[in-house]
């Protein structure tokens, strides 16, 4: 008797064990097939008509961190790389809602039928710490009328990282240079106008500094060389102290920025500066998801067992499709190579602020992204 298991994309299906060891052999017994595969540097693996693996080059082996195709046999490519979607549902990888958008799941899904397919996927860990992008190629492989897939994967995370700092760099960074340069030839020009100007100077540079210290600290907090320095802090200082960089910043521009009156003065240590950085994109990007006239709100308050939260509300609501990749890395609604914002926000919480990063969204109320953490920060040193 079969038995229905929920799924949002693939099938749920898998064969039992005895079909994968029939399956494994199949390609045993195509040796050449094998030499070839395990010569190359790639990761390649062989999928079945179920989408489970049943066969890994010594490059995947290696790649994933096991020692044989046994200890592999019957994952799914979710599954052996610990995709944090990988267990949402019984069916497995490939089931769950954001399967549906998963560049991987759907290469496979073009294999079976019979066609060729690449696809980039952005993948993140059941951590929730390692984020990971992925360009995948799939091609149909079928043995004595039996349907297989072929299956590749190559990490560009460098190469998305690297366009994606290009984009930053060419073009907010550029622009912010653009107008200081602007504003200085301005004053050349008119000296007896200086006062009129030099608030706008000062706002330029310290956008100008902000965008390189967060690329500084993106990099230093992947690379594990992120180091945290509690202090004492209050919320509503931190408020204020991002709120009077974005207020003046070019996303805010005909929309409005305010710290909600009932937000609640909390004292806690943490690391400023990190922190910042996380309230800080939090409220940029509400700023960017705004429409002209609308106000973006933050706020603060105690929620108990010995936590903070502070919130970023704007009107507008988040759509499903973007909810469901919103905290991967180079994922964007701002266009291609961006992407950092929300993934920044999650990994500098979660792995150095010992706190989490969530968000709230429905068409009536619009979205808040939420950033919880303890009122006292204990680093590993202490």
């Amino acid at each position: 008797m079969s038995i229905d298991i929920e799924t949002y994309y693939a099938p749920a299906k898998r064969a039992e064990v005895n079909e994968l060891l029939r399956q494994k052999s199949v390609f045993d017994r195509l040796p050449q097939l094998s030499f070839f595969l395990d010569t190359v540097p790639t990761i390649y693996l062989i999928l079945n008509e179920d989408r489970q693996i049943i066969f890994a080059n010594k490059t995947a082996l290696k790649a994933f961190n096991y020692n044989n195709i046994d200890e592999l046999l019957g994952k799914r490519v979710g599954e052996a790389i610990f995709c944090e979607h990988s267990n949402e549902l019984a069916g497995g990888c490939g089931t769950s809602e954001a399967c549906q958008h998963c560049g991987a799941a759907q290469a496979i899904m073009s294999g079976l039928n019979q066609r060729n397919d690449m696809k980039e996927c952005r993948i993140t860990t059941e951590s929730g710490i390692n984020s990971y992008d992925f360009r995948v190629w799939t091609s149909p492989y079928n043995v004595d009328g039996e349907k297989f897939v072929i299956f590749s994967l190559n990490d560009i995370s460098d190469e998305k990282r690297r366009r994606a700092l290009e984009r930053i760099f060419f073009h907010d960074v550029m622009n912010t240079a653009g107008g200081i340069k602007g504003i200085s030839s301005l004053i050349s020009q008119y000296p007896e106008e200086i006062e009129e100007f030099k608030d706008v100077l000062y706002s330029s540079s310290n956008q100008l500094l902000n965008e390189l210290q967060a690329q500084r600290d993106l990099a230093s907090a992947e690379n594990n060389e992120l180091k945290i320095q509690p202090v004492d802090l209050t919320t509503k200082s931190i408020l204020k102290y991002v709120s009077d960089i974005y207020s003046n910043h070019t996303v805010a521009r005909d929309k409005f920025l305010k710290i909600d009156d009932a937000c609640e003065e909390i004292f806690f240590t943490s690391d400023e500066a990190t922190l910042v950085r996380v309230i800080g994109n939090m409220t940029k990007n509400a700023l960017e998801a705004s429409s002209f006239n609308q106000t973006v709100t933050l706020t603060a308050s105690g929620i108990g067992n010995g936590k903070v939260r502070f919130s970023v509300h704007n009107p507008n609501y988040m759509p499903r499709n973007i909810q469901l990749q919103v905290f991967q890395r180079s994922f964007s609604t701002k266009g291609a190579n961006r992407g950092l914002g929300t993934y920044s926000m999650k990994l500098l919480s979660e792995k150095y602020l010992n706190g989490r990063v969530y968000f709230e969204t429905d068409e009536d109320n619009g979205t808040t992204f939420h950033a919880e953490y303890p009122i006292s920060l204990i680093t590993d040193s202490e």
